[in-house]
This record gives structure tokens, sequence and C-alpha cells, in this order.
């Protein structure tokens, strides 16, 4: 059973540059998973599906760029999911830092 995580996180950059920005700092974001080892990421238009391996076992999700908007979807597979609640704040700040507007 899985724990599912889902992240909106609102932009003023538009989707060319939040996308910029989520390319150039995927790797920050999926070293806030625990025991993060390995990760895969494919974009397909503004989704990017990705899968990092975390604590041996694989976290799956996708990212969705949009306008004014980023949408960030988790699956945590079983053990991890009891650490759901902490990582979404972690992964909430660490997308928000990437699209803060300079």
């Amino acid at each position: 059973m899985s724990t599912p995580i889902t992240v909106t996180i609102a932009h003023q950059l538009g989707a060319a540059e939040a996308r910029r920005r989520i390319e150039a700092g995927f790797e920050n974001i999926s070293r806030q998973m625990p025991g993060s080892g390995t990760s895969r990421r494919h974009w397909d238009g503004d989704r990017l599906s990705f899968s990092v391996t975390a604590l041996g076992q694989t976290i799956s999700g996708t990212l969705h760029v949009l306008d004014a908007a980023v949408v960030l979807r988790i699956e945590l597979p079983g053990v991890l999911g009891m650490i759901a609640h902490g990582l979404k704040g972690r992964l909430q700040n660490a997308v928000q830092l990437l699209l803060k507007k300079q």
C-alpha cells in the first residue's frame, strides 16, 4: 500500500522559466527524500515523470509545470508513508526555493 502526497506551489514565473528552474534543480528536490540514491526522470511536455530510490524502496511521481503553479504528486511505498507529513513540507520548501522570483 502506498501513501500519495500532492503539493501545489504557486509561482509568478510562467511555465517555461519554472520548468527551466526545475530541470536545473531536480537533484536538490530528490535529495529531500530520506536515504535517496539513484533517480531517473523523463519530461513529456511540461510533465516530469520521475522515480527515486530511497531506503531501498522506489518513490515515483510526477511534477506538472503550469503557467502559475507546479503540482507535485508522489507515491510513498510501504513504511515511507509513515513520514509523509514531514516529507511533504520539505519537498514544498525545496520547490518553493527553486521557484522564488528573484
